[in-house]
């Protein structure tokens, strides 16, 4: 089982993006920064106080489209303003996306919040945005062996990616749904961008559940991405000896955001 996991930036690079999926060979594919807003297709632009950015008025349905025979699973954390481009505005969807191949059994789903509740924005605020964490149990049929691949972009805080009792709240609700979710005999694997610094106190919390971090203090971001501190996505597993191969992906570039990609 081979499962992928980007930050896909909204689609900011989506011709990109969209074409190194499908021959990405990834079973499971865990993406964050994702928007959908029913009924429109093409290019948004989002802004708030801090920011401008081009946006994929539909990510998740651009990536189903790719990926046909994956089955798409998408959850909301909050949701806000956009501008097409003809100016007129639209309320879109920001969350995350798992999809998972058809020739997987899906036996589990669980969607729980680890900062904050659903908010839909007048206007988008700069920081203290609500988080959600996406969980999906599949059964590979060759082995037998469940695995529950959880992802969760974390809390973005302007003034960096130290420690925060905010953050560390973060850390304890996604340990809760860890221990929560886990079976006796299965496999977990948590990944995303969790906006943190390598020495975070959140990789000693889910240590205590079990959960070895494979990234540590590696460059997980791209060209795309122009300021000094280098750390963002992280990938964790309950059981290191169950990794066949594991890969910080330089090449191609389809995000600011460095893809990981690993084999169980």
């Amino acid at each position: 089982m081979r499962i992928a996991s980007v930050n896909a930036w909204g689609g900011a690079m989506a011709d990109e993006l969209l074409t190194w999926l499908p021959g990405s060979g990834a079973d499971v594919v865990c993406l964050q920064e994702v928007t959908r807003t029913p009924g429109l297709s093409g290019w948004t632009s989002f802004a708030d106080a801090e920011r401008s950015l081009p946006q994929r008025a539909d990510l998740f349905e651009d990536v189903r489209g790719v990926l046909p025979r994956h089955q798409g699973h998408f959850a909301a954390s909050d949701s806000g303003p956009v501008h097409d481009g003809a100016g007129a505005r639209h309320r879109q969807d920001f969350g995350l996306a798992t999809l998972v191949a058809e020739d997987l059994t899906v036996c589990g789903l669980d969607a729980t919040f680890v900062h904050g509740r659903f908010t839909d924005h007048d206007e988008w605020p700069t920081g203290d945005r609500p988080r959600i964490a996406l969980a999906v149990r599949t059964v590979a049929h060759d082995s037998g062996r469940s695995v529950w691949v959880v992802q969760v972009h974390g809390l973005r805080d302007p003034g960096g990616k130290g420690d925060t009792p905010a953050r560390r709240r973060q850390a304890d609700r996604l340990a809760a749904l860890v221990r929560r979710l886990r079976g006796p005999e299965d496999l977990v694997v948590v990944c995303g961008d969790l906006n943190l610094l390598p020495g975070s106190e959140t990789f000693a919390v889910l240590a205590e559940t079990g959960l070895t971090d494979l990234v540590r203090d590696a460059d997980t971001r791209t060209s795309r991405y122009p300021k000094p501190v280098r750390h963002a996505s992280y990938l964790l597993i309950s059981d290191v000896t169950a990794v066949k191969r594991f890969e910080i992906m330089a090449e191609p570039e389809v995000s600011d955001h460095r893809a990981l990609i690993f084999d169980i």
